[in-house]
């Protein structure tokens, strides 16, 4: 692709998270070293006014313009960050200033694509930008951007997600591989992978990859519960029924049954599941085992077992799975 000025502009405010702003410049800088002539790139941050903006993690930063000086240039890329608060009981909640929201749509409404980082998406929800579009967002606040925003398609699955011209992405480090297919875009697989060398990413991966981990789901307030879901991962091989959890718990079945779904959101057989495909997918994406010894050593047993938990969890087969995110 010939080189031509690609104009990106990254959204600048207050208590906004410092690597969702400064994580893709350094993708789209890195571009360079790849190339003999120039990308095209020019990064820019922009702000309400020139005054230092004050970021999460209390590091000043400076923009380059303003919100209103940089909507006269032609835009190629919006890249939007986010901020969250959190409360006294450690519940995560993302914050959307009005302000930001009518920039961003203004800066979007002549831009050739968008791009939200982490929690972001709910700017571009709240400017309209994502009604009638799948999206994703970092897991902690999916269900309010799909609580306040019901005619988004909120997926929290997904490290990013490409609806058209509009592109998502999941929390913090995930907006390194948004950048790379962001880069993959303009110049080809590969040189966003050079790229990914660069940064010592194992791979550039694809926007399947799921960004769900068992280890990351809330902390249970029940300490019995997390006992259980470590007592799970270190017997994951055995057969852990009901009973034999609810033994280990001191509970009835039925008693455990709902604490599981109280605490956690599902039965304990669907925790269970997903602990075991977790482990699973780590173990087709970084060794050669065979299907049967993963299948044996994560409880499945059967590959027709693990085959069937994976299209259940994951809408895919083991095979498929470690076809597109084996780490070579």
């Amino acid at each position: 692709m010939a080189a031509a000025e690609r104009l990106i502009v990254v959204v600048l405010f207050d208590s906004v998270d410092l690597l969702d702003v400064t994580g893709p410049p350094e993708v789209f800088s890195l571009l360079q070293r790849e190339l003999d002539e120039p990308t095209g790139y020019e990064v820019v941050l922009a702000a309400e006014t020139m005054d230092p903006v004050t970021t999460s993690a209390g590091v000043r930063l400076l923009p380059d313009t303003t919100f209103l000086e940089v909507s006269a240039r032609r835009i190629d890329t919006v890249v939007v960050p986010g901020a969250v608060e959190v409360d006294d009981q450690r519940r995560v909640r993302a914050t959307v200033d009005p302000a930001v929201v009518y920039a961003v749509a203004v800066l979007a409404k002549d831009a050739r694509r968008v791009a939200s980082v982490c929690v972001g998406a709910h700017v571009l929800a709240a400017a309209g930008l994502l009604d009638g579009k799948r999206a994703t967002t970092h897991w902690s606040t999916a269900r309010q951007l799909a609580a306040e925003h019901p005619a988004v398609e909120v997926d929290a699955d997904p490290i990013y997600i490409r609806d058209g011209d509009i592109w998502t992405g999941a929390g913090l480090t995930a907006c390194l591989d948004l950048t790379l297919a962001l880069v993959a875009d303009d110049f080809g697989d590969e040189l966003a992978l050079r790229v990914a060398r660069q940064l010592v990413m194992y791979l550039k991966r694809s926007s399947g990859q799921s960004q769900f981990s068992v280890s990351l789901e809330p902390v249970s307030t029940t300490r019995r519960i997390d006992d259980l879901r470590h007592f799970i991962t270190r017997n994951i091989a055995t057969p852990l029924t009901v009973s034999v959890l609810a033994e280990r718990a001191n509970v009835s079945d039925r008693q455990l049954t709902r604490i599981f779904r109280t605490e956690l959101g599902m039965t304990p057989a669907a925790y269970l599941e997903s602990a075991r495909v977790e482990i699973a997918r780590h173990r087709l994406e970084a060794t050669d085992e065979t299907l049967q010894r993963i299948a044996t050593t994560c409880g499945f047993n059967t590959i027709d077992t693990l085959t069937r938990a994976f299209r259940r969890t994951l809408d895919t087969t083991p095979t498929e799975y470690r076809n597109r995110f084996r780490i070579s």
